[in-house]
């Protein structure tokens, strides 16, 4: 998320301007924000861009207006909002942007994985193993966790302690989701066969 940053020669009022001016130089600060930052920009962060009476919200949804003839869109992610490109162009980028580290490149078994974790979160390597019925790969872990799309959690309360995993605000913006609450119900997924 962002830093709080201190910067006392940003003027934040724009006294000076008029209104429809001022709030179109609002709406470019918060955008610029977007564009710049390489994670979810939360309502703080975004409220230190604009005058105290602005409602970011209401910045949002006219930045989200003025988009929507784009090729991008401001998408609402963890605990605030990013740039991302809309999905109809993705096939487009494959073919000729430079993508590199950002394909998630996850085969059936580790996206499991890490639902489970999602949906069990804090969980042990011994939960997980209850779950599949067998030891999850330090590999396998390893590969999450250096994607960051989970982290060490909470030291179990179980005897020696153990380490337990998380999912993080990676994870969020990954899988397109604002909070784990917007994880798919997990009954119906059984029911549809896609969970175990």
């Amino acid at each position: 998320m962002s830093k709080d940053r201190s910067v006392p020669d940003l003027d934040r009022e724009l006294e000076g301007l008029p209104a429809e001016l001022r709030w179109r130089e609002w709406l470019q600060r918060i955008e610029a924000v977007l564009f710049a930052s390489a994670s979810p920009v939360c309502r703080a962060a975004l409220g230190r861009v604009v005058g105290q009476g602005a409602s970011v919200d209401l910045l949002i949804e006219d930045l989200s207006s003025d988009l929507s003839d784009r090729p991008y869109e401001i998408a609402r992610a963890a605990d605030g909002w990013m740039l991302r490109t809309r999905p109809s162009f993705a096939a487009s980028i494959r073919a000729a942007a430079d993508v590199g580290g950002q394909a998630l490149d996850l085969n059936a078994f580790d996206l499991a994985v890490l639902a489970a974790i999602a949906y069990r979160q804090p969980i042990t390597r011994e939960g997980l193993k209850d779950i599949f019925g067998k030891e999850i790969n330090r590999d396998l872990i390893a590969r999450l966790h250096a994607r960051e799309l989970i982290a060490t959690g909470p030291r179990s309360p179980r005897r020696g302690a153990p380490y337990t995993f998380v999912t993080t605000e990676t994870f969020l913006v990954a899988f397109d989701l604002h909070s784990l609450r917007d994880l798919p119900d997990q009954e119906g997924l059984e029911d549809a066969g896609l969970s175990g």
